[in-house]
């Protein structure tokens, strides 16, 4: 029987949410009045990461793939994430699609046909525009979206998970620090902890919907062939998107999220199942298995490769692109580890951990197959090299390519829409997500406190947007 006990006034922990407003405020100010200046400095501060630390992001994202795997062949894999009665809260089917649509949602739609692209014109290894140019695409395109990305969502979702039903502790971030810290949790290094979460979440995500906004701003130009490159139509868009995300939030995870999320995989299925007909079908079937086997076979050498001894062009397109995908995942770890540890109680250690690494991780590769390798086919078969000439163009890069395709208009509709339902489920869950960290995991909030997280991330994402901070991000 569903709790109907009234919410109180507010669940803020002032600790927490005070410290939290103010960095994200100050980040704002920064990033609208020296945005030059902000952007050199997260830059530079990127580039130090990535010299002096690449080799522990590589080795430490390996030991999360290793961890997760030992413990689910384990006994341990037999726990249950709640009480041992406990039952799952959602089906499979809507479990997976929330997973889908929280953690690789808009970042699909948006590199399903650029990172192959960009991969296949400048390879890190092999010459440009070759076969093995294209061969050397779609395994570093798998490797960046496959086993390594769930690993880090998933070992922040069972840890919390773990320590928020098996000891009852508060789903954040804190909690998976218990062991550690016992009762100091409680303390200021627990507020500390959870305060740089929720900034780093809020962060995450607006950026994430800014990349959001610019593929759908230059799909309605496609479609419609309106002006949208202008700052009122984009922040026009962020508005409209944080009022559907706050019905959706109002509403609850199990009616606005969980539908949503539903529809966002029927709608992503029709869509690969179309392009995979129309594309270059046979080729598509035998490139999936040809990627696969690839991936696999390569899977333990470019889990350890640190390019200790390469050329400058190849260890500058490992910082360029590897560890930045580790740390973006690293970056949405809280939000979308403690999203998914929210909707896995009842299940076992081995059922979740097959669950996250295989069933997203499967979705992935057959996505940018279909998307990846039927943009290379074409741009080689029959747009003679045309989407190569926009593929420095990300954002119109998918439409662009539907323009190869049959029924390319209704297409590139489709894919608004899904862009659209996509920015609004990682909007509300991540109004969710905050809320919880920003509460110490409350049971009971307000509804205006998660109306409040959704229109924060919007103006973030407006921000990072109009002030040029976005890449930077």
């Amino acid at each position: 029987m569903p709790d109907s006990r009234p919410s109180p006034r507010t669940t803020f922990k002032p600790q927490v949410v005070v410290p939290s407003l103010a960095l994200i405020g100050a980040l704002l100010v920064v990033c609208a009045l020296l945005p030059n200046e902000a952007g050199a400095l997260f830059t530079a501060g990127q580039q130090w990461v990535v010299a002096r630390f690449d080799w522990f992001y590589v080795l430490a994202v390996t030991a999360f793939l290793v961890f997760l795997v030992l413990i689910a062949a384990s006994d341990f894999g037999n726990i249950r994430l709640g009480p041992d009665d406990a039952e799952p809260e959602f089906s499979f089917v809507s479990w997976t699609a929330m997973l889908f649509a929280a953690g690789m949602g808009i970042g699909l739609m948006y590199f399903g046909v650029g990172e192959p692209m960009q991969h296949f014109l400048k390879p890190p290894t092999v010459d440009p525009a070759t076969p093995a140019a294209a061969r050397e695409a779609m395994l570093m395109t798998f490797f960046h979206w496959g086993f390594h990305a769930w690993a880090i969502y998933g070992l922040m979702g069972l840890v919390l998970a773990y320590f928020g039903f098996r000891y009852n502790l508060p789903l954040t971030l804190r909690s998976g620090l218990y062991p550690v810290l016992r009762e100091r949790v409680n303390g200021w290094i627990g507020h500390a902890v959870d305060a740089f979460a929720l900034v780093g979440t809020v962060a995450g995500i607006a950026t994430t919907l800014g990349y959001g906004v610019m593929q759908i701003s230059a799909g309605l130009h496609t479609v419609a062939g309106w002006d949208t490159g202008g700052n009122a139509f984009r922040i026009g868009l962020v508005v409209m998107v944080v009022i559907l995300a706050g019905a959706s939030a109002a509403s609850g995870l199990d009616k606005g999220v969980r539908r949503l999320s539903e529809l966002n995989l029927l709608l992503a299925f029709l869509l690969l199942a179309f392009v995979a007909v129309a594309g270059p079908t046979t080729f598509l079937l035998r490139a999936l298995g040809d990627n696969i086997g690839q991936y696999l076979s390569s899977l333990v050498a470019l889990s350890f490769r640190t390019y200790a001894y390469a050329p400058p062009r190849e260890e500058g397109w490992f910082g360029g692109w590897t560890i930045l995908y580790w740390a973006w995942w690293v970056s949405w770890s809280p939000f979308v580890g403690m999203f998914i540890a929210r909707i896995s109680r009842g299940r076992t250690i081995r059922q979740f951990v097959i669950g996250v690494l295989l069933v997203p991780t499967a979705f992935n590769l057959v996505w940018m197959t279909v998307f990846g390798n039927s943009a290379i086919w074409l741009d080689t078969h029959g747009a003679a090299g045309a989407l190569a000439q926009t593929a420095t163009n990300v954002d119109a890069l998918l439409f662009r390519f539907f323009d190869f395709l049959p029924l390319s208009q209704l297409l590139s509709i489709v894919a608004i829409v899904l862009i659209a339902v996509f920015f609004v489920t990682s909007a509300d869950s991540g109004a969710f997500v905050v809320d919880q960290i920003a509460t110490r995991g409350a049971a009971h909030s307000p509804v205006w406190q998660r109306l409040f997280w959704a229109a924060l991330l919007g103006v973030t994402a407006a921000v990072l947007l109009v002030a040029g901070g976005l890449g930077a991000l």
